[in-house]
């Protein structure tokens, strides 16, 4: 694997020896706006090997992170655990070396590792969770973070300085890459701040986090491990549409085009049913809606749990973060959905309109961020959504 000792080679050279970061921050805790961002930027504790870092990285409240030059084919999906780095399983696991300069297939099913452009050098009480970008997850391509000796995925620990990778698995369809590509985002946490329900309650009754059929009051009072998010399947506000199942065998999709693919050619449309529900089929992938509009605060972050599989066999999201600013009234965003991308497994499951679903965590920021979802700023795709497909695909209904 000469690449990679260039790209370490390259590392070393490059890693600052930085102890923190000089901020003006308003809260000593919390996620990090753009303008903190820019500054570990700019002070190469967050930093690329190769093109330098591109302003239109920069998120409210993220950084969106690039493929690099090659893919690795392996045999199965790994965590490197804490004696190995990523290169190390790549060299027991890997099956070929597939070149991303001039764009190249993964194919549904493969398994595949791709050292990403940018590197990190945090310093103590600085840590990073990662998330597929939206288009990403609507895709159904599986995209999780992994880093030398980590024991979890899209997880980067405090103190962390090294490579960061991609696992990237496309489950539905066939897709096409390039180096440079963006499938993840990175969000980066000073100290570990820790969301409660309580503190949730009072920003719902001062900012109304989602609109439904409870009172704020009412409904403050369902807050329970995040703010509880039930599926639409009316079709009351879509015209009877109810949701989106992909086709088994479709053509290609290039990951770096908009608005150029013709979605009856990847999507069966859902009709809402006398009985307003949904029969998943197992391992059958899904675009539904939520019932509820989300706002999220320009002074906040929030992120899309994992639902308790307690509460049945199915998983309701693959990309999970949500901009400050979106969904809010002052950015455009008034009535935003939470689009849900669903799978079940194993068994076919029923969901009811207005079952529960998936929990919003909510997380404040260390100050309110240069840049909002929905601003001029940015080329916000999904600001005001409601059903609503990748970016990828033709507008659809």
């Amino acid at each position: 694997m000469d690449q990679y000792k260039e790209d370490k080679h390259l590392f070393d050279k490059k890693t600052p020896n930085s102890e923190g970061i000089n901020s003006k921050d308003s809260y000593p805790t919390g996620v990090l706006p753009s303008q903190s961002l820019r500054e570990l930027i700019n002070q190469k504790i967050v930093f690329s090997l190769e093109d330098q870092i591109d302003e239109s990285q920069i998120q409210p409240a993220s950084i969106d992170l690039r493929l690099g030059r090659h893919a690795y084919r392996v045999r199965a999906s790994f965590l490197p655990g804490e004696n190995y780095t990523v290169m190390n399983k790549i060299d027991a696991l890997g099956m070929h070396k597939i070149d991303l300069e001039k764009g190249n297939v993964l194919e549904k099913g493969g398994v595949y590792i791709v050292p990403l452009q940018e590197s990190v050098s945090l310093p103590s009480r600085l840590s990073g969770i990662a998330n597929p970008k939206s288009s990403i997850g609507r895709v159904d391509v599986f995209t999780r973070l992994i880093t030398d000796q980590g024991m979890e995925f899209d997880r980067v620990s405090e103190g962390y300085k090294g490579l960061l990778y991609a696992e990237i698995s496309p489950r539905t369809f066939s897709v096409i890459v390039s180096k440079g590509t963006k499938l993840l985002q990175l969000r980066l946490r000073r100290g570990s701040p820790r969301p409660n329900d309580t503190a949730t309650r009072r920003l719902h009754e001062k900012v109304a986090l989602v609109d439904s059929k409870y009172t704020d009051k009412e409904f403050a009072k369902r807050i329970k491990n995040g703010v509880p998010i039930s599926v639409d399947l009316s079709g009351e506000k879509t015209n009877g549409v109810i949701g989106y199942k992909a086709k088994k065998y479709t053509s290609l999709i290039d990951l770096d085009k908009v608005n150029t693919y013709n979605f009856e050619d990847y999507w069966e449309i859902i009709h809402q049913n006398e009985n307003s529900n949904l029969i998943l089929d197992p391992y059958a992938f899904y675009i539904l809606v939520s019932k509820e509009s989300v706002t999220v605060p320009p002074d906040y972050a929030a992120e899309m749990a994992a639902f308790n599989p307690l509460h049945g066999e199915f998983r309701v999201h693959y990309a999970g973060f949500f901009d400050p600013g979106f969904g809010h009234h002052s950015l455009g965003g008034k009535g935003s959905k939470a689009v849900l991308e669903v799978r079940s497994y194993e068994l076919p499951f029923t969901l009811e309109d207005g079952q529960i679903v998936c929990r919003i965590i909510y997380e404040r920021l260390t100050e309110t961020p240069d840049k909002k979802y929905g601003s001029d700023k940015l080329n916000s795709n999904y600001q005001a959504q409601n059903l609503k497909l990748s970016k990828h695909f033709k507008k659809e209904i």
